[in-house]
């Protein structure tokens, strides 16, 4: 792919966040689109320098490191959007600005505790994951919606701890759709993000609730219709990947979508 056509891609994306943005009755400049590099190259994820990109979204903490060892964090904003294991907690607070993918208490307790180890650290924007969908290969808090009785208690009394935690800042939640043919299937899990959101503003008022990470490049333009504010746009920035290396969680039987 050459110059040119990575520019038109990125602007043909643009517009297409917008016009689903002014859908929703909000401006395209509302909705942050992370490209997503895994798997990419960093000689490749270079080429996006200069184009406008912002917000680069990464699976592993192992490639991130590579990429980022290599390029370095300016001038982009990195954001982990794939699992993350405790035990690598500290890795991921070093490397990334964004972690869209708490999806326990316990992993939010251990970032707090590893940012308030560095003295230097501001405190961690985070999304909560959450797997509306019910999708046994999906990470993410297990609720539907605030209609979701038990799950929904369980979820909220997680959420108040989280938000008390002094080094974490909660910013919003991330889900990761079903992938299907038609965009349009992917629409109720959007939307009971959404729904998820506007009650945890009532609930748990003292966290800036803005942040609803959903749609990826098979489904962003329905997700923007729904809300929200970050969409996670690999394969159609940056064409196909390569194949996934070694020990790559994505990569086998009930594996994360590619972006």
């Amino acid at each position: 792919m050459n110059s040119d056509e990575l520019l038109a891609r990125l602007a043909a994306i643009r517009d297409r966040v917008t016009v689903a943005a002014e859908k929703s009755g909000r401006s395209g400049d509302e909705v942050t689109v992370i490209a997503v590099t895994k798997t990419h190259p960093a000689a490749t994820v270079a080429r996006l320098h200069g184009t406008g990109v912002t917000d680069l979204g990464e699976n592993r903490i192992q490639e991130a490191a590579a990429k980022i060892d290599e390029l370095g964090r300016a001038p982009w904003r990195w954001h982990l959007i794939g699992s993350l294991q405790s035990n690598k907690a500290a890795q991921a607070v070093r490397l990334f600005d964004v972690v869209h993918s708490v999806d326990t208490l316990k992993l939010a307790q251990r970032l707090d505790r590893v940012v308030a180890d560095d003295p230097g650290r501001v405190p961690m924007r985070v999304l909560l994951q959450v797997n509306v969908a019910g999708e046994a290969s999906k990470s993410g808090f297990d609720l539907r919606g605030p209609d979701d009785g038990e799950r929904w208690e369980r979820f909220l009394d997680a959420v108040r701890e989280i938000a008390a935690l002094p080094h974490l800042v909660p910013c919003g939640l991330m889900t990761v759709a079903p992938l299907v043919d038609d965009p349009e299937q992917a629409r109720p899990c959007f939307q009971a993000l959404a729904r998820i959101r506007d009650a945890l503003r009532e609930h748990v008022p003292d966290c800036d609730w803005r942040e609803l990470s959903m749609g990826m490049s098979n489904d962003f333009e329905a997700a923007v219709e729904e809300g929200a504010t970050m969409v996670r746009v690999g394969r159609a920035i940056l064409g196909e990947r390569t194949a996934p290396g070694p020990g790559d969680r994505n990569a086998g039987p009930g594996a994360t979508p590619h972006p």
